[in-house]
């Protein structure tokens, strides 16, 4: 049996090795809309790949991703979540982007202890429970400079960070 790899939101250009699937018909695997309940059974998918996606959905479309990403990934899984850094103008550019940009504290609402012990109220609306990391892709001119200064301009520089990469990953059945 092979791996499910799926590439949410692909365009025109899945990536390569990932079932495309996006609500236009580009000519890749699935068209379907992500908005309503996926498709795929319950912990039946290996792999997610996701760039430039989420930020199109609104707040409440947004935790429903994150919920369905979390019921058909298979336990140990990962995802790649790929969005514009709220700092970048990229956020702000395209008008099909939803308010708010995404940041790095929503990721944090995507672990049930933190709800729990920060946020009860909204565990009323997320039943996703993911580990996740994430980092940056920063402007070139910063990427030449040493780590420290990175670490100062992703805090303090408007436009240091161009994407925030994030890896959501459903913890193994315990």
């Amino acid at each position: 049996m092979s791996e499910l790899k799926l590439d949410l939101g692909c365009g025109p250009n899945p990536k390569e090795g990932f079932v495309g699937v996006d609500v236009r018909d580009f000519g890749q695997e699935i068209v379907c809309d992500l908005r309503d309940r996926w498709k795929w059974e319950d912990n039946s998918v290996d792999e997610v790949y996701c760039s430039h996606f989420v930020e199109h959905l609104t707040a409440t479309e947004r935790i429903h991703f994150a919920n369905e990403l979390y019921r058909v990934l298979k336990p140990g899984a990962k995802a790649e979540i790929i969005v514009p850094h709220w700092s970048s103008g990229r956020a702000y550019g395209d008008l099909t982007h939803q308010w708010p940009p995404v940041s790095e504290h929503w990721l944090l609402y995507l672990s049930r202890d933190w709800r729990v012990a920060n946020a009860i109220h909204t565990d009323d609306y997320y039943t996703c429970d993911f580990v996740v990391t994430w980092g940056f892709m920063l402007d070139g001119y910063i990427v030449l400079k040493n780590q420290e200064f990175q670490q100062f301009a992703a805090r303090y520089y408007r436009e240091a960070c161009q994407d925030l990469i994030s890896t959501w990953t459903k913890p193994e059945a315990t």
